[in-house]
């Protein structure tokens, strides 16, 4: 079976040619393309993706959606596997698309998604650590009793789906999802009897320092999108949660880690009180939606009666 890569891209210039070269040195696998989405950038993304011969093409600011962008290139392409990955992941291992997508192709599973591990210490590190493990896991519809939520758990920073079985089941039902497409697909995989495995063995480096408004306001935008998918609360979003929570703390007791345990609070506020607001976005004025939320031009789309 054949790959295609697909990555998304905004004001990306110190990405790309390492993320280009990282794809290109990828053993025991048959990349049938690369495919890059250039969402209109003020910086040299255009130029270096010209200078290195990518295949792409750009769009327009307000055409960007997490989930369009990805069904329409998907859609599109012709690999038997569909990768996506976003433009900030650090790939050091040349077997790591081979350990993403064996088990697809052996049959094992219809899904994958890798293992992230963060550069940085605290906060962020902890949670990798909770919701990345060193061991795999395959996932399938008659796990849901035991893992409630984490069924669902899937992340497009680095992960591969069967391309015939992302459009049997219609990819993202061409909606415009504000955030969490990737939990979207995963329900929708698993709802459909596929299988998803959790690849322990194909690794990217993926980080970020968030700070408590920035957390803010992608937990108020996750709120938005677990009351448009509502039936998600129905799998213990808020038991999730607090057993995140609580990985965290006992890290930061075990490492004497003090600072983490310090910032836990502010940390876990702003992403309580993002999801909350979130959650009740329908009854909020519209320059408030505008304020908190981090995709501007979704509420644009919405306020000119699109449908949300």
């Amino acid at each position: 079976m054949n790959i295609s890569v697909i990555c998304p891209l905004y004001n990306a210039e110190k990405y790309i040619v390492n993320l280009d070269k990282s794809i290109r040195m990828q053993k025991n696998v048959d990349i049938e393309s690369i495919y890059y989405v250039l969402t209109e950038s003020k910086d040299r993304s255009e130029d270096i993706l010209n200078d290195i011969g990518a295949n792409y093409n750009s769009i327009k600011k307000d055409k960007f959606s997490h989930s369009l962008t990805r069904e329409n290139q998907a859609m599109k392409s012709s690999g038997d596997i569909v990768v996506f990955i976003t433009q900030d992941v650090i790939i050091e291992d040349n077997l790591w698309l081979y350990n993403l997508t064996r088990d697809i192709i052996d049959g094992n599973c219809e899904a994958a998604f890798s293992r992230q591990i963060c550069k940085y210490s605290g906060m962020e590190r902890y949670i990798r650590l909770r919701n990345y493990p060193n061991k795999s896991r395959i996932v399938s519809k008659d796990d849901i009793s035991k893992l409630g939520l984490m069924t669902f758990f899937f992340s497009d920073a680095s992960s591969a789906v069967n391309r015939e079985i992302f459009k049997k089941i219609k990819g993202y039902d061409n909606k415009n999802l504000i955030i969490s497409e990737d939990m979207y697909l995963a329900y929708k995989l698993i709802m459909n009897g596929y299988r998803i495995k959790y690849c322990a063995d194909s690794v990217v480096i993926h980080s970020h320092k968030f700070t408590c408004k920035q957390l803010f306001n992608r937990y108020f935008d996750t709120g938005v999108f677990f009351t448009d998918n509502s039936y998600l609360s129905n799998y213990g979003s808020n038991q999730s949660g607090m057993s995140l929570a609580k990985s965290v703390f006992f890290n930061s007791i075990r490492t004497k880690d003090f600072s983490t345990l310090f910032n836990m609070f502010p940390n876990f506020a702003s992403r309580f009180i993002g999801m909350q607001l979130g959650k009740r976005y329908k009854v909020l004025p519209k320059k408030l939606l505008r304020r908190y939320s981090l995709n501007k031009n979704y509420w644009k789309n919405v306020f000119n009666g699109d449908e949300i």
